[in-house]
């Protein structure tokens, strides 16, 4: 399965997956629950949850608010999925726990109207003060 696949863990290797391609373009999201979930801004892909294949799920937990079910490892910490609530099919997908080299690219920057004043926006993807304007994950 590796060679349509890429790769990705937590930072201690309790959760290990790989994920079929074709993955949506990366988004980068300033939204408070993001930021709050993991310090910062998140930058994620996404694909078709049936995609996403767990190759061990030992820390894995899950996390759920009226927006988001959000999924990390318990043992340590890292930030790793998260679906919209209601969900909609896909998973999303902290593109940092991919193992390079992706060849993904930054598509666009939401939220940008909740980001922190020492936050700033790098490159040339355009940046949206709400949500994801529709940017498709692929089937």
């Amino acid at each position: 399965m590796t060679g349509k696949c890429l790769s990705g863990s937590c930072l201690c290797g309790s959760v290990r997956f790989e994920v079929e391609k074709p993955l949506r373009e990366v988004v980068s999201c300033y939204c408070s629950e993001c930021r709050r979930s993991s310090g910062n801004f998140v930058s994620a892909t996404g694909v078709p949850e049936e995609r996403l294949h767990l190759l061990d799920s030992t820390g894995l937990a899950w996390y759920e608010s009226d927006l988001a079910r959000r999924g990390f490892c318990q043992q340590c910490g890292s930030n790793l999925f998260w679906t919209p609530q209601p969900a909609d099919g896909a998973v999303r997908i902290m593109a940092g726990c991919l193992e390079p080299v992706t060849g993904l690219k930054v598509r666009a920057h939401i939220f940008t109207g909740d980001k922190c004043d020492f936050q700033e926006i790098a490159g040339t993807a355009p940046e949206y003060s709400g949500g994801d304007h529709g940017i498709p994950i692929p089937s």
